[in-house]
């Protein structure tokens, strides 16, 4: 009886199957395990992104976590890594703030990492060296990913995303107090490329997912946003507006289809600084952080809106390996209205969202 062997030569397959098994029971090992090709990082600036960002389904609490891989710094050989995470945990004290050298599983669990099947659950362990704040969390995919994108910018830099709505997270959360039982849904990324920050110029990012329904089923309605302008190249600016139904992404608007408006901004004195050794950095102030967000997407007769209003800020100091410019990626938690019309269905949905507004600490340049 032939089997996948005999189609996929040389290929290492994790099981054969003959045709009288079940089509849902094979697990194909095809292309790299992931959730990166398996090649070496040469330049100081290529860098390797898992992002992480979450709600808790009655609102009260967010998360955003980041690990990456940095290429070698001058005078090191090529394929030496420089790996680092962050975790960020939001609730009703406030944020609270690892260094960039939370303690992690190399690498952390993703969804892009392949074999990897619906309804199978990772663990994802996030913890600053002190102990606190930290998070011990079942993750499980409920949706399918967007397709990968690039934006190419500064010459011979570049940096290529993929997405994925929907993941959700059981588990242990703690902060100050004793670790407690959280139900959360959110968002997933990879993020590759080569980029230094000055050059990389401002970016607004953002994501709501519907936090209602079968907490066992895909969100009804998620919505993700990405905006990319570099500073010495403003004609180079790539955005988009995808949306996803069920799990399944039904709709992406390109960058010339895609508007940004902001109104108003969220006082200093509420914008905290992480991590927390940032605040013995001598920085310039960064530019203000929008407090109102408006996206809109039109295509034909389909539309989205996305009205994002900002309740609290973390700006996060991130050093460049280019030069001695400050860069700041401000985390934006907040309530927000998702409405379109999409195939000739209207839908509106009210929740809450995560928006990062990224770019220069000089004030002339980024959000």
């Amino acid at each position: 009886m032939a089997n996948l062997h005999d189609f996929f030569p040389g290929v290492r397959l994790e099981r054969s199957f003959r045709y009288t098994d079940s089509i849902a029971a094979p697990r194909i090992g095809l292309g790299p395990a992931g959730p990166f090709p398996n090649s070496a990082l040469h330049d100081p600036t290529d860098r390797r992104w898992l992002h992480y960002a979450f709600l808790s389904r009655d609102g009260t609490r967010a998360m955003v976590a980041n690990s990456s891989w940095l290429g070698p710094a001058e005078g090191e050989p090529a394929g030496t890594e420089r790996f680092a995470t962050i975790l960020l945990l939001h609730d009703q004290g406030g944020w609270h703030s690892s260094q960039f050298n939370a303690e992690t599983e190399r690498p952390p669990w993703s969804a892009f990492t392949r074999p990897h099947g619906h309804g199978e659950a990772g663990n994802l362990r996030i913890a600053a060296a002190s102990g606190s704040p930290a998070v011990d969390l079942a993750l499980t995919r409920s949706s399918r990913p967007c397709t990968s994108q690039c934006a190419v910018f500064a010459g011979n830099q570049h940096l290529r995303w993929q997405s994925e709505t929907g993941v959700t997270a059981r588990g242990r959360w703690q902060t100050d107090g004793p670790p407690v039982e959280v139900d959360l849904v959110g968002y997933h990324e990879r993020v590759r490329g080569r980029w230094g920050w000055p050059d990389l110029g401002e970016w607004v990012f953002g994501f709501a997912n519907d936090l209602g329904g079968d907490p066992d089923c895909p969100p009804e309605w998620a919505g993700v946003f990405t905006f990319i302008r570099p500073s010495a190249a403003p004609l180079e600016a790539t955005a988009s507006f995808m949306l996803w139904h069920k799990g399944r992404m039904i709709r992406h608007f390109p960058r010339r289809c895609v508007s940004f408006a902001v109104r108003g901004e969220i006082d200093r004195d509420r914008v905290s600084i992480a991590p927390p050794l940032a605040r013995l950095l001598g920085v310039p102030p960064a530019a203000p952080v929008p407090r109102r967000l408006a996206i809109t997407a039109r295509q034909g007769d389909d539309w989205l809106v996305l009205d994002f209003d900002a309740d609290a800020a973390v700006r996060i100091v991130i050093p460049s390996e280019t030069s001695l410019a400050a860069f700041s990626v401000h985390e934006v938690v907040g309530p927000c209205l998702l409405e379109g019309c999409v195939g000739g269905r209207r839908f509106q949905i009210e929740s809450r969202g995560i928006v990062e507004f990224s770019g220069g600490a000089a004030g002339d340049a980024g959000g």
